[in-house]
């Protein structure tokens, strides 16, 4: 065994080594327990980031620590292939995006593998790949068939000049990318799927996933969004049409003093046929793309129609205005202005002086509405029969009497909405939907499968190739013509069942095998970034109910326990240029001073030596030009140093600040376990003997097995690595101190190393394997068992009891375990240093906490 630890030799061989034997390759075994870990997959964007190597270096961590626990354990890994970001390279760089994607995707590949990630290669997958969008063809199919899929209008982003939809991160301060013109809001035909349908399921469902954080559950519940209300019909005074409106505050009503719609709305439209102003008003909505977090602050406008509303319940008249707070997308595209108890509706009251009108007030009577709304639930006024009633029993009398009067009923809502699947970009799955030439819908049939996305294509930055090609969307079926969707799917649909299709990733006559589905799934440990709480997280778990009902899986949800990590944080540094501008500088050219608390004092450039300013750490990113290579660190340090960084320098859901100090400092560490198994190699082996032990070498082994209970339970229960790995490191201290001396320090050096190579193991892979082959154990460490702790060994034959004299520690004192208070005291007042202190006092009382502190008070 050479004496100097040369991770970039050792780590080359362990992986050719794991890479030939296929060591994580795996298969279904009934007679085994199963873990399946995942980490959300990258989108093949050319290079790792910090952020990747930490998400798979957890996801590793988690599944080499349930294979050491004797499960047969599956971790695969693919690629999220398609993408608007592919498209903007693939022009930038005067390529096609399969092109971009598939060397991008060999490279990233090599990267994963140099950093030791134990992946089941043989289950790869890439969602541009026919063989895998045909299963997703084929399945929307199926459910267009079930009546899960539908077609409609709905509103897009549209750039005048390009001709073209933007995607919503393609349009910046309401231009659009490329062209700056000012994007318009286009209504077109697209694809939906009723996941409203399942709304209610998703909801309920949360409430079985014990092991996701609580801030997702939440996250989730809010965007789902349920509400009870009333669902109540006004009518039009001029034409007695209905007008629906929902509410979940009907305690209200008796305070509407004006109807709001949206500018879409079928009266707004009707307004507009005459009056020049509100078709002006109209069409200003409609080009002013409004995000539902933004309306509470943005400045409410409106437009009075000149139409009446009759208030249901009181027979009274309320002008119809058209408001740019109320979208069609929401509920009916109408709402009852309450401006006395909302403020949205009272800041529109006030900017065109319309009434405002009390009728809830709180329990003293003091609640005033001069100059905002009061929109506590309360107790209602000024509501004739229902003065004096609180907000539940308002609520159930005012539902009560509106289905009595036949203009109103109960309903429950949901703030979801149908999932709009259809994307106007190329570098997607085709939609699996054809058009005859009488603009008859139809599926395409299971024979047309899958509909190819061609790929050798040129990209002029506007038009899709496939709608730009009219021979592309041309086909055939009974020798009769037919026309193929030209829009593609939204790469949402690509990432909600990837899981999957892990478990039969080779399957050519299925979407999945049910008896390998039903082994793997679900997921047991699932780990990504809290940015993917809502949307993935959320169209996953339907995605997974719609396969439950098709019969292709069992389980009611996708994901059994969830890890959200943290960013990766680092230092910025910036200069200014002529103009006053930002250039930012990256870390790596920078050298600084820093004070006692690490903050940066001072700060130069490496080349030049001028000054550059300090910005603070922020999440590694392009623009701040603070990413951090991983391969550069890989080849410094081995890839083993940056594992061990990643788990040690923070608990795993929370930020990650990185620090060449901190990455210097793993490597020491490593260096130091090798440095140690190479002593305890070179002083042989021993029996260990129990009872022969002495009180030191006892002492040692009671830590050595309280760091292994402890390692388990951080690394399985917890979570907490770097606890785990913080364990490891005070056990290595206490054993470098002890001497190597006889057969049975010997003998339990050897202990202590066979449990610290295989408890590190899952964190730094190649050293482990290196250790474990070159100390002659059996067979390879990743299938060694997991050290358990001895119970026996944490038994303490003596204590250390601290010897206070009024307060003030005076000596310490080794006595037996279980020595009671009598024997202590003996001990201590024989004590010189503690007899020096109580000789001629009077001992008043001495309080003794037993195996811990013996307290005299003496005067």
């Amino acid at each position: 065994m050479q004496e100097q630890y040369t991770p970039q030799d050792i780590e080359s061989k362990v992986q050719t080594y794991w890479d030939k034997n296929k060591v994580f390759k795996v298969t279904e075994q009934e007679d085994k327990e199963k873990f399946y870990c995942l980490s959300m997959f990258p989108y093949p964007s050319g290079r790792l980031h910090m952020g990747h190597v930490r998400n798979y270096t957890i996801g590793d961590v988690v599944s080499r620590f349930q294979r050491l626990q004797g499960k047969n354990v599956m971790q695969p890994m693919g690629w999220d292939g398609f993408g608007l970001p592919a498209e903007n390279a693939a022009i930038k760089n005067n390529t096609a995006p399969a092109k971009w994607t598939y060397e991008n995707i060999n490279y990233m590949r090599d990267q994963l593998k140099r950093l030791g990630f134990g992946y089941d290669w043989d289950r790869e997958i890439a969602t541009c790949h026919p063989d895998y969008y045909k299963w997703e063809q084929w399945f929307f199919t199926k459910l267009y068939e079930k009546g899960l899929v539908y077609k409609k209008m709905s509103t897009v982003n549209w750039d005048p000049v390009d001709q073209t939809v933007l995607a919503n991160e393609q349009v910046i301060d309401g231009k659009g990318w490329r062209s700056g013109a000012l994007v318009e809001q286009k209504e077109i035909p697209q694809w939906f799927i009723k996941i409203t349908d399942y709304a209610q399921e998703l909801l309920d469902d949360l409430d079985k996933l014990d092991e996701w954080p609580e801030q997702v559950k939440t996250m989730q519940r809010n965007w789902i969004g349920r509400s009870e209300g009333l669902d109540i019909t006004f009518k039009r005074a001029d034409t007695n049409e209905d007008l629906s409106i929902y509410t979940t505050r009907p305690d209200t009503i008796m305070g509407v003093t004006y109807v709001a719609v949206a500018a879409g709305h079928p009266i707004a439209i009707e307004a507009a046929k005459n009056n020049a102003d509100i078709a002006a008003f109209n069409e200003e909505c409609k080009n002013t793309k409004v995000a539902e977090a933004d309306m509470a602050t943005m400045e409410k406008k409106g437009i009075a129609t000149g139409f009446y509303a009759v208030h249901p319940l009181t027979g009274k008249q309320v002008p119809i205005w058209i408001a740019n707070f109320v979208l069609m997308g929401y509920g009916s595209g109408a709402v009852m202005a309450v401006p006395g108890h909302d403020q949205r509706d009272y800041e529109f009251a006030t900017a065109y002086g319309l009434n405002i009108e009390q009728v809830i007030t709180n329990e003293d009577n003091t609640a005033d509405i001069s100059e905002s709304a009061y929109t506590e639930k309360g107790t209602l006024v000024n509501s004739a029969e229902f003065d004096g009633l609180d907000f539940e029993k308002a609520f159930n009398a005012i539902a009560d009497k509106v289905t009595q009067m036949g203009c109103g009923e109960r309903k429950v809502n949901f703030r979801l909405r149908d999932w709009g699947v259809s994307r106007q970009r190329y570098w997607g799955s085709p939609i699996p939907m054809l058009s005859d030439e009488d603009g008859q819908t139809i599926a395409a049939p299971e024979e047309m499968l899958p509909v190819r996305l061609p790929e050798d294509v040129v990209m002029n930055g506007v038009t899709s190739p496939i709608k730009a090609d009219p021979e592309w969307a041309k086909a055939e079926i009974n020798g009769q013509p037919v026309f193929h969707e030209t829009d593609t799917f939204d790469t949402f649909m690509e990432s909600s069942w990837y899981y999957a299709r892990y478990c039969s990733p080779r399957n050519d006559e299925a979407m999945l095998d049910p008896k390998e589905s039903n082994y793997w799934l679900p997921v047991n440990q699932y780990i990504g970034g809290i940015e993917h709480a809502i949307l993935h997280l959320l169209y996953s778990r339907f995605f997974h109910k719609l396969l439950r009902d098709f019969g292709l899986v069992d389980c009611d949800e996708p994901f059994e326990r969830l890890l959200c990590q943290g960013m990766v944080l680092a230092e910025t540094f910036y200069r200014k240029d002529e103009k006053g501008g930002d250039i930012w500088i990256a870390p790596s050219d920078v050298e600084t001073e820093k004070d006692e608390k690490g903050r940066v004092t001072k700060a130069w450039h490496k080349d030049d030596g001028e000054p550059v300013f300090a910005a603070g750490t922020t999440k590694m990113s392009k623009s701040k030009n603070n990413g951090i290579d991983p391969q550069t660190v890989i080849d410094q340090y081995g890839a083993d140093t940056v594992r061990l960084f990643m788990m040690f320098t923070a608990p795993p859901e929370q930020t990650l600040e990185w620090s060449d100090s901190g990455v210097e400092g793993s490597h020491r560490f490593l260096k130091r376990v090798w440095k140690y198994a190479y002593d305890v190699k070179a002083a042989g082996t021993a029996e260990l003997n129990k009872d022969t032990l002495t009180n030191d070498q006892k002492a040692l082994r009671r830590e050595l097995h309280k760091t292994i209970a402890k390692v388990t339970d951080d690394l399985n229960r917890r979570q907490t690595f770097n606890t785990a790995i913080a364990a490891v490191m005070e056990l290595l201290n206490k054993l470098n101190k002890a001497p190597l001396a006889d057969e049975q320090d010997i003998a339990l050096a050897n202990e202590a190393l066979t449990a610290i190579i295989i408890m590190l193991s899952p964190i730094t892979p190649h050293i482990s394997h290196q250790l474990w082959q070159t100390l002659g154990f059996e067979g390879d460490v990743i299938d060694a068992s997991w050290p358990t702790f001895d119970e026996s060994a944490l038994v303490e034959d003596e204590k250390l009891v601290i010897v206070q004299v009024n307060g003030k520690v005076r000596a310490k004192l080794t006595v037996a375990a279980d020595a009671d208070q009598e024997s202590v005291e003996k001990v201590a007042f024989a004590d010189a240093t503690v007899n020096k202190f109580i000789d001629g006092k009077t001992i008043r009382k001495v309080i003794y906490i037993k195996g811990k502190i013996l307290n005299v008070v003496a005067n």
